[in-house]
């Protein structure tokens, strides 16, 4: 496979991986958004929904996740971009990849502290709604961190380019 035909399968994947991701955090969005006003408009009515508060609070950590693997596809966060910017050649490649490299694996031991939390939770359920088990409500961890590793892998092609990772930077290709 040319490396032409090679960049453009990986800004095809990173497309359906970003429309997926922004889909996942709107949807997370618009249900968090439901539940905090059911919420608040039962508290004022005098009655309080029991499950409110541990579901808004399970969205929030699931919004946090989905949403830090859609930044990290731009690489929005977690480097140091004026000095990888600064710096030219083969000592820029090598701070990217070393940098890359401790996110990754930070991550991936997340993903592995995030298996065994599941393995902890098993058999049990949330406190306020006791049909939901607490491991589907924890399994934001692995899963959070899992898309994290992947938006880094496909967006390291364009930040080796000297771009942020998106298509049509730093060599990258335009969707």
């Amino acid at each position: 496979m040319t490396e032409s035909r090679t960049g453009a399968g990986v800004t095809g994947l990173r497309r359906v991986f970003r429309k997926t991701l922004e889909a996942i955090v709107v949807l997370l969005v618009v249900a968090l958004a439901l539940v905090v006003v059911l919420g608040v408009g039962f508290r004022k009515a005098g009655a309080a929904l029991v499950w409110y508060d541990e579901a808004a609070s399970i969205l929030l950590a699931w919004l946090t996740y989905y949403g830090a693997a859609l930044v990290a596809l731009t690489r929005g966060h977690i480097g140091v971009p004026v000095l990888v910017e600064r710096m030219r050649g083969r000592a820029r490649s090598a701070v990217l990849l070393v940098g890359e490299a401790a996110v990754i694996g930070f991550f991936l031991t997340l993903a592995w502290a995030g298996l065994q939390v599941q393995a902890a939770l098993a058999g049990t359920a949330l406190v306020s709604m006791p049909a939901v088990p607490a491991a589907l409500a924890q399994s934001v961890i692995p899963i959070g961190a899992a898309l994290f590793v992947v938006a880094q892998l496909l967006s390291l092609p364009g930040a080796l380019r000297g771009g942020s990772g998106e298509p049509g930077e730093g060599g990258g290709a335009v969707p």
